[in-house]
Protein backbone atom coordinates (compact mmCIF):
# COMPACT_ATOMS: atom_id res chain seq x y z
CA UNK A 1 0.00 0.00 0.00
CA UNK A 2 1.25 3.49 -0.92
CA UNK A 3 2.23 5.99 1.75
CA UNK A 4 -0.46 8.64 2.22
CA UNK A 5 0.70 12.22 1.60
CA UNK A 6 -1.73 15.08 2.29
CA UNK A 7 -0.92 18.65 1.20
CA UNK A 8 -2.81 21.45 2.92
CA UNK A 9 -2.49 24.53 0.71
CA UNK A 10 -4.32 27.41 -1.06
CA UNK A 11 -3.95 25.68 -4.42
CA UNK A 12 -7.21 27.00 -5.90
CA UNK A 13 -6.64 30.70 -5.16
CA UNK A 14 -5.44 33.65 -7.24
CA UNK A 15 -2.40 34.37 -5.07
CA UNK A 16 1.35 33.99 -4.88
CA UNK A 17 0.96 31.18 -2.38
CA UNK A 18 -1.62 29.63 -4.70
CA UNK A 19 0.91 29.57 -7.54
CA UNK A 20 3.54 28.18 -5.18
CA UNK A 21 1.10 25.44 -4.15
CA UNK A 22 0.30 24.42 -7.73
CA UNK A 23 3.96 24.17 -8.66
CA UNK A 24 4.84 22.26 -5.51
CA UNK A 25 2.02 19.74 -5.99
CA UNK A 26 2.96 19.14 -9.62
CA UNK A 27 6.61 18.67 -8.67
CA UNK A 28 5.72 16.30 -5.86
CA UNK A 29 3.51 14.21 -8.14
CA UNK A 30 6.38 13.98 -10.63
CA UNK A 31 8.87 13.02 -7.93
CA UNK A 32 6.77 10.70 -5.75
CA UNK A 33 3.52 9.99 -7.56
CA UNK A 34 4.41 6.33 -8.04
CA UNK A 35 5.32 5.79 -4.39
CA UNK A 36 2.88 8.03 -2.53
CA UNK A 37 -0.87 8.47 -2.59
CA UNK A 38 -0.94 12.27 -2.87
CA UNK A 39 -4.09 14.10 -1.75
CA UNK A 40 -4.84 17.83 -1.56
CA UNK A 41 -6.69 19.61 1.24
CA UNK A 42 -7.59 23.03 -0.30
CA UNK A 43 -7.45 26.14 1.88
CA UNK A 44 -8.46 29.76 1.44
CA UNK A 45 -5.88 32.57 1.30
CA UNK A 46 -7.17 35.74 2.90
CA UNK A 47 -9.51 37.65 0.59
CA UNK A 48 -7.95 36.27 -2.60
CA UNK A 49 -10.43 35.02 -5.20
CA UNK A 50 -11.19 31.29 -5.38
CA UNK A 51 -11.54 28.76 -8.20
CA UNK A 52 -8.29 29.36 -10.08
CA UNK A 53 -8.24 25.77 -11.37
CA UNK A 54 -10.63 24.86 -14.17
CA UNK A 55 -13.34 22.37 -13.29
CA UNK A 56 -11.72 19.69 -15.48
CA UNK A 57 -8.23 20.19 -14.02
CA UNK A 58 -6.93 16.73 -12.98
CA UNK A 59 -5.61 18.14 -9.70
CA UNK A 60 -9.21 18.45 -8.51
CA UNK A 61 -9.47 14.65 -8.50
CA UNK A 62 -7.02 14.70 -5.59
CA UNK A 63 -9.08 17.12 -3.48
CA UNK A 64 -10.35 15.89 -0.11
CA UNK A 65 -12.65 17.60 2.37
CA UNK A 66 -10.84 16.48 5.52
CA UNK A 67 -8.74 13.80 7.20
CA UNK A 68 -10.06 10.41 8.25
CA UNK A 69 -6.66 9.07 9.35
CA UNK A 70 -3.16 10.25 10.14
CA UNK A 71 -1.10 10.85 6.97
CA UNK A 72 2.32 9.31 6.54
CA UNK A 73 3.51 12.66 5.12
CA UNK A 74 1.85 15.96 5.95
CA UNK A 75 2.71 19.10 3.94
CA UNK A 76 1.51 22.59 4.84
CA UNK A 77 2.02 25.48 2.41
CA UNK A 78 1.37 28.63 4.41
CA UNK A 79 3.14 31.12 6.67
CA UNK A 80 5.29 29.35 9.32
CA UNK A 81 3.27 30.56 12.30
CA UNK A 82 0.40 28.34 11.09
CA UNK A 83 2.44 25.14 10.81
CA UNK A 84 0.97 22.22 12.75
CA UNK A 85 2.36 18.67 12.78
CA UNK A 86 -0.37 16.26 11.70
CA UNK A 87 1.43 13.36 10.01
CA UNK A 88 4.20 10.89 10.75
CA UNK A 89 6.59 13.23 8.88
CA UNK A 90 5.73 16.94 8.60
CA UNK A 91 6.96 19.41 5.97
CA UNK A 92 6.35 23.16 6.17
CA UNK A 93 6.60 25.15 2.92
CA UNK A 94 6.64 28.95 2.87
CA UNK A 95 8.10 31.94 1.06
CA UNK A 96 9.87 32.86 4.27
CA UNK A 97 10.26 36.53 5.13
CA UNK A 98 10.83 39.84 3.32
CA UNK A 99 12.72 41.60 6.12
CA UNK A 100 15.80 41.14 8.31
CA UNK A 101 13.95 39.35 11.12
CA UNK A 102 11.98 36.12 11.45
CA UNK A 103 9.09 36.69 13.88
CA UNK A 104 9.28 34.50 16.95
CA UNK A 105 6.04 32.70 16.03
CA UNK A 106 7.58 31.86 12.63
CA UNK A 107 10.47 30.19 14.43
CA UNK A 108 8.18 28.34 16.83
CA UNK A 109 6.04 27.15 13.91
CA UNK A 110 9.10 25.99 11.97
CA UNK A 111 10.31 24.02 14.98
CA UNK A 112 7.04 22.09 15.02
CA UNK A 113 7.88 20.56 11.63
CA UNK A 114 10.40 17.90 10.63
CA UNK A 115 11.54 19.82 7.54
CA UNK A 116 11.11 23.44 6.43
CA UNK A 117 11.36 24.61 2.82
CA UNK A 118 11.68 28.33 2.02
CA UNK A 119 11.86 30.01 -1.37
CA UNK A 120 15.19 31.85 -1.21
CA UNK A 121 18.61 32.03 0.39
CA UNK A 122 17.56 35.37 1.84
CA UNK A 123 14.72 33.74 3.82
CA UNK A 124 16.89 30.85 4.99
CA UNK A 125 19.71 33.11 6.19
CA UNK A 126 17.33 35.45 8.03
CA UNK A 127 15.65 32.50 9.76
CA UNK A 128 18.95 30.96 10.87
CA UNK A 129 20.35 34.26 12.15
CA UNK A 130 17.42 35.04 14.44
CA UNK A 131 17.80 34.17 18.12
CA UNK A 132 15.32 35.35 20.75
CA UNK A 133 15.67 35.20 24.53
CA UNK A 134 13.02 33.18 26.35
CA UNK A 135 12.23 34.81 29.69
CA UNK A 136 10.26 33.75 32.72
CA UNK A 137 7.05 35.79 32.91
CA UNK A 138 7.27 36.17 36.71
CA UNK A 139 10.99 36.77 37.21
CA UNK A 140 12.00 38.06 33.75
CA UNK A 141 15.00 35.75 33.98
CA UNK A 142 16.42 34.32 30.75
CA UNK A 143 15.49 30.63 30.66
CA UNK A 144 16.75 29.83 27.18
CA UNK A 145 16.61 30.90 23.56
CA UNK A 146 14.16 30.53 20.69
CA UNK A 147 15.94 29.75 17.43
CA UNK A 148 15.58 27.47 14.42
CA UNK A 149 16.27 23.91 15.56
CA UNK A 150 14.71 21.92 12.73
CA UNK A 151 16.17 21.55 9.21
CA UNK A 152 15.50 24.44 6.83
CA UNK A 153 16.35 24.27 3.13
CA UNK A 154 15.87 26.40 0.02
CA UNK A 155 13.37 25.22 -2.58
CA UNK A 156 13.07 27.94 -5.22
CA UNK A 157 9.86 28.55 -7.16
CA UNK A 158 10.51 26.97 -10.53
CA UNK A 159 9.18 28.41 -13.78
CA UNK A 160 6.81 26.32 -15.86
CA UNK A 161 8.48 26.60 -19.26
CA UNK A 162 5.33 25.37 -20.98
CA UNK A 163 3.82 28.72 -20.01
CA UNK A 164 6.63 31.17 -19.30
CA UNK A 165 8.84 30.58 -22.30
CA UNK A 166 7.26 32.38 -25.24
CA UNK A 167 8.46 34.86 -27.79
CA UNK A 168 7.39 38.52 -27.93
CA UNK A 169 3.96 39.06 -29.45
CA UNK A 170 1.30 41.64 -30.15
CA UNK A 171 -1.37 40.64 -27.67
CA UNK A 172 -4.86 42.06 -27.50
CA UNK A 173 -4.32 43.17 -23.93
CA UNK A 174 -2.55 46.43 -24.82
CA UNK A 175 -4.04 47.14 -28.23
CA UNK A 176 -5.64 50.41 -27.07
CA UNK A 177 -2.44 51.85 -25.58
CA UNK A 178 -0.81 54.27 -28.05
CA UNK A 179 2.70 54.16 -26.55
CA UNK A 180 5.08 51.58 -28.02
CA UNK A 181 7.45 51.70 -25.02
CA UNK A 182 5.92 50.66 -21.69
CA UNK A 183 7.40 49.86 -18.31
CA UNK A 184 5.43 47.16 -16.48
CA UNK A 185 4.95 46.63 -12.76
CA UNK A 186 3.17 43.53 -11.43
CA UNK A 187 2.36 43.12 -7.75
CA UNK A 188 0.06 44.11 -4.90
CA UNK A 189 -0.15 47.67 -3.62
CA UNK A 190 0.18 46.97 0.07
CA UNK A 191 -0.45 49.02 3.21
CA UNK A 192 1.90 51.83 4.10
CA UNK A 193 2.49 55.54 3.57
CA UNK A 194 4.07 56.78 0.35
CA UNK A 195 7.51 55.18 0.13
CA UNK A 196 6.80 52.83 3.04
CA UNK A 197 4.67 49.97 1.65
CA UNK A 198 6.57 46.73 1.09
CA UNK A 199 6.26 46.71 -2.70
CA UNK A 200 7.03 50.45 -2.69
CA UNK A 201 4.50 50.90 -5.48
CA UNK A 202 3.66 54.53 -4.77
CA UNK A 203 7.26 55.76 -4.73
CA UNK A 204 7.98 53.87 -7.95
CA UNK A 205 5.09 55.69 -9.64
CA UNK A 206 6.26 59.06 -8.32
CA UNK A 207 9.84 58.43 -9.48
CA UNK A 208 8.59 57.47 -12.95
CA UNK A 209 6.49 60.63 -13.23
CA UNK A 210 9.36 62.86 -12.05
CA UNK A 211 11.77 61.47 -14.64
CA UNK A 212 9.47 61.69 -17.65
CA UNK A 213 7.62 64.99 -17.01
CA UNK A 214 9.35 66.92 -19.81
CA UNK A 215 7.58 68.47 -22.82
CA UNK A 216 8.95 65.75 -25.07
CA UNK A 217 6.26 64.18 -27.25
CA UNK A 218 7.79 60.71 -27.18
CA UNK A 219 7.38 59.31 -23.71
CA UNK A 220 7.16 55.86 -22.18
CA UNK A 221 4.07 54.73 -20.34
CA UNK A 222 3.79 52.82 -17.08
CA UNK A 223 1.42 49.85 -16.84
CA UNK A 224 0.35 48.77 -13.37
CA UNK A 225 -1.03 45.25 -12.91
CA UNK A 226 -2.02 45.71 -9.29
CA UNK A 227 -4.66 45.65 -6.57
CA UNK A 228 -4.76 46.09 -2.81
CA UNK A 229 -6.62 43.11 -1.35
CA UNK A 230 -9.14 41.92 -3.93
CA UNK A 231 -10.50 42.61 -7.42
CA UNK A 232 -13.67 44.47 -6.47
CA UNK A 233 -14.82 47.73 -8.04
CA UNK A 234 -14.14 49.50 -4.73
CA UNK A 235 -10.57 48.19 -4.75
CA UNK A 236 -10.09 49.48 -8.32
CA UNK A 237 -11.39 52.94 -7.43
CA UNK A 238 -9.06 53.07 -4.41
CA UNK A 239 -6.09 52.29 -6.67
CA UNK A 240 -7.09 55.00 -9.15
CA UNK A 241 -7.47 57.48 -6.29
CA UNK A 242 -3.96 56.70 -5.05
CA UNK A 243 -2.51 57.20 -8.55
CA UNK A 244 -4.25 60.57 -8.91
CA UNK A 245 -2.95 61.69 -5.51
CA UNK A 246 0.62 60.94 -6.59
CA UNK A 247 0.09 62.70 -9.92
CA UNK A 248 -0.92 65.77 -7.94
CA UNK A 249 2.53 65.81 -6.31
CA UNK A 250 4.41 66.10 -9.60
CA UNK A 251 4.27 69.04 -11.99
CA UNK A 252 5.02 69.15 -15.68
CA UNK A 253 3.88 67.26 -18.75
CA UNK A 254 3.28 63.86 -17.16
CA UNK A 255 3.51 60.50 -18.94
CA UNK A 256 0.55 58.15 -19.02
CA UNK A 257 -0.17 55.47 -16.45
CA UNK A 258 -2.51 52.56 -17.21
CA UNK A 259 -4.12 50.27 -14.65
CA UNK A 260 -4.88 46.59 -15.24
CA UNK A 261 -7.09 45.42 -12.40
CA UNK A 262 -8.65 41.99 -12.24
CA UNK A 263 -8.06 38.27 -12.33
CA UNK A 264 -5.62 36.96 -14.93
CA UNK A 265 -4.62 33.39 -15.75
CA UNK A 266 -1.01 32.28 -16.08
CA UNK A 267 -1.35 32.35 -19.87
CA UNK A 268 -2.73 35.89 -19.79
CA UNK A 269 0.10 37.05 -17.55
CA UNK A 270 2.59 35.51 -19.94
CA UNK A 271 0.93 37.33 -22.84
CA UNK A 272 1.21 40.60 -20.93
CA UNK A 273 4.87 40.05 -20.10
CA UNK A 274 5.68 39.16 -23.70
CA UNK A 275 3.68 41.95 -25.32
CA UNK A 276 5.85 43.92 -27.74
CA UNK A 277 4.78 47.18 -26.13
CA UNK A 278 6.23 46.04 -22.79
CA UNK A 279 9.91 46.85 -23.00
CA UNK A 280 11.05 46.69 -19.38
CA UNK A 281 9.94 45.63 -15.91
CA UNK A 282 10.25 47.62 -12.72
CA UNK A 283 9.98 46.99 -9.01
CA UNK A 284 11.14 49.16 -6.11
CA UNK A 285 10.34 46.35 -3.69
CA UNK A 286 11.63 46.63 -0.14
CA UNK A 287 11.79 42.88 0.28
CA UNK A 288 10.73 39.58 -1.29
CA UNK A 289 10.61 36.06 0.02
CA UNK A 290 11.19 35.11 -3.61
CA UNK A 291 9.70 37.60 -6.09
CA UNK A 292 7.77 35.28 -8.38
CA UNK A 293 6.33 37.97 -10.72
CA UNK A 294 9.88 39.15 -11.37
CA UNK A 295 10.97 35.67 -12.43
CA UNK A 296 7.95 35.30 -14.73
CA UNK A 297 8.78 38.64 -16.32
CA UNK A 298 12.54 38.23 -16.54
CA UNK A 299 12.37 35.01 -18.55
CA UNK A 300 11.04 37.11 -21.46
CA UNK A 301 14.54 38.52 -21.81
CA UNK A 302 13.55 42.15 -21.31
CA UNK A 303 15.51 44.45 -18.98
CA UNK A 304 14.43 44.44 -15.35
CA UNK A 305 15.01 47.45 -13.06
CA UNK A 306 14.78 46.23 -9.48
CA UNK A 307 16.02 46.58 -5.92
CA UNK A 308 19.32 44.82 -5.27
CA UNK A 309 18.27 43.01 -2.08
CA UNK A 310 16.25 40.01 -0.85
CA UNK A 311 14.86 36.90 -2.56
CA UNK A 312 14.91 38.00 -6.22
CA UNK A 313 18.69 38.29 -6.15
CA UNK A 314 18.90 34.48 -6.29
CA UNK A 315 17.63 34.32 -9.88
CA UNK A 316 18.23 37.81 -11.35
CA UNK A 317 21.74 37.63 -12.75
CA UNK A 318 23.64 40.91 -12.04
CA UNK A 319 25.11 40.99 -15.57
CA UNK A 320 21.72 40.72 -17.28
CA UNK A 321 19.54 43.03 -15.18
CA UNK A 322 19.60 46.54 -13.72
CA UNK A 323 19.99 46.06 -9.97
CA UNK A 324 19.64 49.29 -8.00
CA UNK A 325 21.38 49.89 -4.68
CA UNK A 326 20.07 51.56 -1.56
CA UNK A 327 20.09 51.09 2.21
CA UNK A 328 18.35 49.13 4.94
CA UNK A 329 15.88 51.01 7.14
CA UNK A 330 13.43 50.07 9.86
CA UNK A 331 9.90 49.25 8.80
CA UNK A 332 7.61 52.23 9.09
CA UNK A 333 4.69 51.79 11.57
CA UNK A 334 2.21 52.34 8.70
CA UNK A 335 3.44 49.11 7.05
CA UNK A 336 4.15 46.98 10.13
CA UNK A 337 1.90 44.05 11.00
CA UNK A 338 2.07 40.90 13.09
CA UNK A 339 4.58 39.37 10.69
CA UNK A 340 6.49 42.43 9.52
CA UNK A 341 7.65 43.50 12.95
CA UNK A 342 8.68 47.14 13.23
CA UNK A 343 12.04 46.37 14.85
CA UNK A 344 13.23 44.65 11.68
CA UNK A 345 14.55 46.32 8.53
CA UNK A 346 14.03 46.19 4.81
CA UNK A 347 15.43 47.85 1.69
CA UNK A 348 15.01 51.44 0.60
CA UNK A 349 15.98 51.85 -3.06
CA UNK A 350 18.01 54.87 -4.15
CA UNK A 351 15.41 56.71 -6.23
CA UNK A 352 17.97 59.02 -7.88
CA UNK A 353 19.86 56.05 -9.30
CA UNK A 354 16.63 54.27 -10.19
CA UNK A 355 15.31 57.33 -12.04
CA UNK A 356 18.52 57.63 -14.07
CA UNK A 357 18.28 53.91 -14.88
CA UNK A 358 14.71 54.35 -16.19
CA UNK A 359 15.79 57.16 -18.50
CA UNK A 360 18.86 55.29 -19.72
CA UNK A 361 16.91 52.10 -20.45
CA UNK A 362 14.41 54.20 -22.42
CA UNK A 363 17.12 56.10 -24.32
CA UNK A 364 19.59 53.25 -24.94
CA UNK A 365 17.22 50.32 -24.98
CA UNK A 366 19.13 48.20 -27.48
CA UNK A 367 22.18 47.99 -25.21
CA UNK A 368 20.11 46.72 -22.31
CA UNK A 369 17.99 44.36 -24.41
CA UNK A 370 21.04 42.58 -25.81
CA UNK A 371 22.31 41.84 -22.30
CA UNK A 372 18.95 40.91 -20.83
CA UNK A 373 18.28 38.29 -23.52
CA UNK A 374 20.85 36.11 -21.76
CA UNK A 375 18.61 36.10 -18.71
CA UNK A 376 16.13 33.89 -20.57
CA UNK A 377 18.61 31.07 -21.05
CA UNK A 378 19.95 31.49 -17.54
CA UNK A 379 16.48 30.95 -16.07
CA UNK A 380 15.69 28.06 -18.40
CA UNK A 381 18.92 26.28 -17.45
CA UNK A 382 18.76 26.83 -13.68
CA UNK A 383 15.33 27.93 -12.46
CA UNK A 384 12.77 25.81 -14.27
CA UNK A 385 10.04 23.70 -12.73
CA UNK A 386 12.02 20.58 -13.72
CA UNK A 387 15.06 21.86 -11.81
CA UNK A 388 12.83 22.62 -8.85
CA UNK A 389 11.51 19.04 -8.95
CA UNK A 390 15.04 17.65 -8.97
CA UNK A 391 15.91 19.73 -5.92
CA UNK A 392 12.68 18.83 -4.11
CA UNK A 393 13.40 15.15 -4.55
CA UNK A 394 16.69 15.49 -2.66
CA UNK A 395 14.81 16.64 0.46
CA UNK A 396 11.96 14.13 0.51
CA UNK A 397 12.08 11.39 3.13
CA UNK A 398 12.08 7.70 2.41
CA UNK A 399 8.68 6.97 3.85
CA UNK A 400 7.00 3.62 4.09
CA UNK A 401 3.30 3.43 4.51
CA UNK A 402 2.26 3.25 8.11
CA UNK A 403 0.64 -0.03 9.14
CA UNK A 404 -3.06 0.15 8.59
CA UNK A 405 -5.43 -0.53 11.46
CA UNK A 406 -6.58 -4.13 11.24
CA UNK A 407 -10.17 -5.04 11.77
CA UNK A 408 -10.43 -7.38 14.75
CA UNK A 409 -11.92 -10.78 13.99
CA UNK A 410 -13.96 -11.70 17.03
CA UNK A 411 -15.33 -15.20 17.56
CA UNK A 412 -18.96 -15.66 16.73
CA UNK A 413 -21.05 -15.46 19.84
CA UNK A 414 -23.87 -17.87 20.44
CA UNK A 415 -27.18 -16.29 21.06
CA UNK A 416 -28.21 -16.80 24.64
CA UNK A 417 -31.90 -16.75 25.23
CA UNK A 418 -33.13 -14.81 28.22
CA UNK A 419 -36.55 -15.34 29.73
CA UNK A 420 -38.15 -12.09 30.54
CA UNK A 421 -41.04 -13.51 32.55
CA UNK A 422 -40.56 -14.45 36.16
CA UNK A 423 -41.41 -18.05 37.06
CA UNK A 424 -44.74 -18.52 38.74
CA UNK A 425 -44.44 -19.31 42.40
CA UNK A 426 -46.20 -22.47 43.55
CA UNK A 427 -47.73 -21.62 46.91
CA UNK A 428 -48.97 -24.32 49.33
CA UNK A 429 -52.68 -24.69 49.62
CA UNK A 430 -53.91 -22.95 52.73
CA UNK A 431 -56.34 -24.68 55.05
CA UNK A 432 -59.29 -22.73 56.28
CA UNK A 433 -59.12 -22.19 60.03
CA UNK A 434 -62.31 -21.59 61.88
CA UNK A 435 -62.26 -19.23 64.82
Amino acid sequence: MKALCVISCPIDTFSGYGARSRDFVRSLITAKGEEWDIKILPQRWGECPWNFLSQDNPLRQRFIGGLDKKPDIWVQITIPSEFQPVGQFNIGVSAGIETTAYPIDFIEGSNRMDLNLVSSNHSKNVALNCNYEKRNKQTNQVEGHVKIEKPIEVLFEGLNLNIYNKEPQDSKLLKDIPEDFCFLYTGHWLNGDLGEDRKNTGLMIKTFLENFNTPSKKKPALILKTNTSNYSLIDREQILSRINQIKGMVSGNLPNIYLIHGEMTDDEMNQLNNDNKVKSFMSFTKGEGYGRPLAEAAITGKPTIVSNWSGQIDFLHPDYNVLIGGELKEIHPSAANQWLIKESQWFNINTDIAGKAMKDVFKNYKNYWEKSRKQTQYLKDNWSLDKMTERLNTFLPKVEAAPQIQTLKLPKLKKVGVKTELPKLKLPKLKKIEI
